[in-house]
């Protein structure tokens, strides 16, 4: 009975094929919605992802001046509030710190011979490159050597050196950076742009002691990068590291602090419960569609229902039970959704495909909005058919009979 109402209802949707097509039509545009829309959410919280994870993983991050609902406030002058010796004191004092890195920051307007370029200027520690996930791809990174000495040596980017140096050698050569001389003593691994579209490869990177004191004459820092050992102990080492620096910046307890801790991994997790509430509010609009498309396939099973009352009043009275016929009009309804579903899923797929191609966004297809919408759409075609086959399976067969 189930494989003999299959072929009827490809026969019905074959002999009526507008219509037919029609009525599917609410669910081809539900399902390729969902597993659009869906797909973009996916792609924005991987990008989100990727802007988050370029900063370095296990990271805390230390800048100053404190962070509130206003925005950033604190005492005069609370953008100096940091300096090398409380990155020291960071790294001496407190546990389940792999790496410490503070950053000074600043522009280099940087000289070649004829060549010329500006780049983002770093002055830092060694332990900048596990902090910051750097390789050096040729030479040596910076060494505390270089940070004793206040050494005029840099570490380059890839973009850096392809425009000043070309297809030439860097090491060894000399480098004017904002007027002063430097030599090259590294270059960087390409990393690319970060998810925010920032060329991680355009930079230079010198010793800290060396852009203080020599460069840009300050004794404060930008911030200070912090690497845990391992997720775990994140939260302790941000608590204890604000407790370090309120005991050396003598803050009292009526006092708000001159900086703010931040712990990147529940900057993550909250961004990804964000983009997560987000893909479920697209995937949630879309599939109202399928509902307008299951209201749909019970007006035009109702039609049909009413079409063929005389051939249920032939069927009942050679014998048609009440479950074959409300099965044999389930089954239509479902035929109609496992058809529309997959020309939904295709459509889908090719419109998440060319609205990355097209756009620039990234879109992720994740086979459970696949599976997901599928399903939905099969359960619409079952909820709103059973309405039409319970009617039709109530129909006494004389009434039937009888009816014009």
């Amino acid at each position: 009975m189930i494989w003999e109402g299959f072929t009827m209802a490809l026969t019905s949707l074959k002999d009526n094929k507008v219509r037919s097509l029609l009525t599917m039509l609410g669910i081809i545009i539900g399902v390729a919605a969902v597993i659009t829309l869906v797909s973009i959410g996916m792609g924005v919280k991987e990008r989100v992802e990727s802007n988050l994870s370029s900063l370095g993983s296990n990271m805390i991050m230390v800048s100053p001046g404190n962070v509130s609902a206003s925005g950033v406030r604190g005492a005069a002058g609370s953008n100096q509030t940091l300096t090398l010796k409380d990155a020291q004191a960071i790294e001496k004092s407190i546990d389940g710190i792999r790496a410490v890195a503070p950053i000074v920051n600043g522009s280099a307007n940087m000289v070649v011979g004829n060549q010329n370029w500006i780049s983002s200027l770093a002055g830092t520690t060694p332990e900048y490159a596990i902090v910051q996930d750097r390789a050096v791809a040729e030479g040596t990174f910076i060494t505390d050597r270089h940070l004793v000495g206040r050494e005029r040596v840099a570490v380059l980017g890839q973009t850096v050196v392809e425009n000043l140096f070309g297809e030439s050698t860097a090491i060894g050569r000399t480098v004017r950076i904002n007027d002063a001389p430097f030599r090259v003593i590294g270059i960087l691994e390409e990393k690319g742009q970060s998810g925010m579209g920032q060329d991680q490869d355009d930079t230079v990177i010198i010793p800290i002691t060396t852009a203080q004191e020599r460069m840009l004459g300050i004794t404060h820092i930008n911030r200070i990068s912090i690497q845990g050992e391992n997720t775990n102990v994140l939260t302790q080492i941000q608590a204890d590291v604000t407790e370090l620096l309120r005991q050396r910046h003598e803050i009292t307890p009526d006092k708000e602090d001159d900086f703010n801790v931040r712990n990147m991994t529940e900057m993550i997790n909250a961004m990804n419960d964000t983009t997560t509430t987000i893909t479920m509010l697209l995937g949630i609009t879309a599939a109202i569609s399928l509902l307008v498309g299951g209201i749909g396939i019970m007006n035009i099973m109702l039609v049909s229902v009413t079409e063929r009352t005389r051939e249920i009043g032939i069927r009942k009275s050679l014998g048609a039970k009440y479950n074959d016929i409300r099965n044999q009009f389930l089954i239509e309804a479902s035929v109609i959704c496992l058809v529309g579903g997959t020309i939904g899923i295709i459509f889908g797929v090719i419109a998440s495909e060319v609205i990355s191609a097209l756009a620039g966004w990234n879109t992720y297809i994740a086979p459970w909005s696949i599976l997901l919408s599928f399903g939905f759409s099969l359960a619409i075609g079952v909820f709103f058919g059973f309405y039409p086959a319970r009617k039709a399976a109530k129909l006494d067969p004389i009434e039937a009979l009888r009816y014009e």
